[in-house]
């Protein structure tokens, strides 16, 4: 029998008892038994949970919260056939953009998630310094990008993405790094870096392609060394990411492959998909294709 398990972060919620009537009434509607719940902890953000929940005979498990949940959900996930299906419950919802699935309506997002089909994408792996290895889905790094991430919770409940603006502009006043990458044909050699990111698939919030030739099941991973020198430099940078342009500059360079490592002079901010691990000075990742299922609306759903 189909069984739904969803993995919810409480804190994403003032009341969550209309959201359990809701995911109920839909399950109702595509005669899928109630959902069985499994909430969080400070401990344990969703991997504990999610493999308690294919413990229990689970056949769809949706995480509801932010894209840390997701991470933590899909931590369990890796290397089975029970699919993930994703819920829009966090303010970045990154893996739902890149896979063009709803971010903002709950009933659409549990009806494909129900009556999707399943497809198969790529895991990112990655370990910083000693720490052991995690998945990622979306993208991971060093630099500007951990900074402008490491929003304060408060903030982003008050003023959703712009929180992240706010971080970002603060971010920019900070000095940059050396770092030298190994991996994709990069030559490794230390230099002058702002951020360094790594990533899986390559749109951020906004419809922001900071990865334009990134797919989520190309069986590799994409990465981007901004190194933007003064004003002009930040502005050059802009243009291409606003632009979606494949060239390029000095200030801004892309690499493809299916492993990469990265060196830094120093200690610098580091994060896996949106969730900050403290200041690192290595990153090595990893791609491992075709690692996890995912629900997609049939073809005749996506029009």
């Amino acid at each position: 029998m189909s069984q739904l398990a969803v993995v919810v972060n409480p804190t994403k919620f003032d009341d969550l008892t209309p959201v359990r009537e809701q995911v109920a009434r839909v399950c109702a509607e595509c005669a899928w038994p109630d959902a069985r719940w499994y909430e969080t902890t400070a401990e344990d953000p969703g991997t504990g949970q999610a493999r308690q929940a294919l413990a229990d005979g689970a056949t769809l498990v949706c995480p509801l919260g932010g894209d840390g949940t997701v991470r933590a959900v899909a931590a369990a996930l890796v290397g089975g056939d029970v699919p993930l299906g994703l819920l829009p419950g966090g303010t970045g919802n990154l893996l739902a953009r890149n896979l063009r699935l709803p971010i903002d309506d709950l009933d659409e997002a549990l009806r494909i998630a129900i009556t999707g089909v399943d497809h198969r994408i790529d895991v990112g792996r990655v370990a910083f310094d000693d720490d052991p290895e995690e998945v990622f889905l979306v993208m991971t790094g060093m630099g500007l990008d951990a900074e402008t991430v490491d929003a304060d919770e408060s903030v982003k409940k008050a003023l959703g993405h712009a929180a992240y603006v706010l971080s970002g502009v603060r971010a920019l006043a900070k000095p940059g790094f050396r770092a030298r990458l190994t991996g994709g044909g990069a030559r490794p050699r230390l230099r002058h870096t702002r951020t360094v990111v790594v990533g899986n698939c390559g749109e951020l919030t906004g419809g922001v392609a900071l990865l334009p030739d990134a797919a989520v099941d190309d069986g590799r991973l994409d990465v981007v060394v901004a190194a933007p020198r003064g004003v002009l430099g930040w502005v050059a940078v802009l243009f291409d990411v606003l632009t979606r342009r494949h060239r390029g500059h000095a200030g801004l360079r892309r690499h493809v492959g299916q492993r990469f490592t990265v060196e830094t002079d120093r200690a610098v901010a580091a994060q896996i998909d949106g969730d900050v691990v403290g200041p690192r000075r290595r990153l090595r990742a990893r791609v491992d294709p075709g690692a996890l299922t995912v629900r997609l609306p049939r073809q005749s759903d996506a029009g």
